[in-house]
């Protein structure tokens, strides 16, 4: 992230090498990788050909060629729209979505266009269940699906978030909404502080 890189590591023999991003604070497309530029780079997918990079600063998601290292943006314009302060991605179905952290709302992406469209919130900054943009997140932080359903780090909200793909219906799973700890065998009596990333192993949260 404070490097401003997208680094590569083999996993059999360890090397490290950087893929993308000179290292220099900034904003630019290259197809020459380590001539782009990220500005605090914060999380990443991968669809087996390109990297999806969350670039925080620079408000936008970036294309990564693995093959290559050759960098494009994706989608993104000016601060605050579409994206303000984005964190989290996940891929499925050939789209990509994004908690949008700063506007309070989970964004779609298609990867073929670049179009980008509202799946979930109204922006609003409440943590409040329903479909769509009826819905409202506090401050989604992480994303991830296990192909039918999105799961959400509600930051502020201090819960988990289920977003239904097919119907786009949101509902918590897991949390109070008061910022504590506690454990609990009824997922929306648990309590967290702020959660930050997620993943599934298709059976459980983590």
């Amino acid at each position: 992230t404070l490097q401003h890189k997208i680094r590569k590591i083999n996993i059999s023999t360890g090397q490290v090498s950087t893929l993308a991003g000179s290292g220099q604070p900034g904003f630019l497309d290259s197809t020459t990788g380590t001539l782009a530029q990220f500005y605090y780079p914060i999380d990443a997918i991968s669809d087996g050909t390109n990297l999806y990079v969350v670039d925080y600063y620079n408000n936008k998601i970036r294309k990564v060629v693995i093959s290559t290292g050759a960098v494009t943006t994706l989608a993104g314009g000016s601060y605050g729209n579409p994206f303000k302060y984005p964190r989290g991605i996940t891929i499925h179905d050939n789209n990509l979505y994004v908690a949008d952290t700063g506007n309070n709302k989970i964004q779609k992406i298609v990867i073929s266009t670049g179009a980008v469209s509202t799946f979930a919130g109204s922006g609003s900054g409440t943590s409040n269940d329903g479909n769509g943009t009826s819905a409202s997140f506090n401050q989604p932080y992480g994303i991830t699906t296990d192909g039918t359903h999105l799961y959400v780090t509600d930051w502020s909200g201090n819960k988990i978030r289920k977003i239904v793909i097919s119907t786009r219906d949101v509902t918590t799973i897991a949390g109070t909404g008061n910022s504590a700890f506690l454990d609990s065998t009824t997922g929306t009596q648990a309590k967290f502080h702020r959660p930050h990333g997620i993943t599934t192993d298709g059976n459980n949260l983590y």
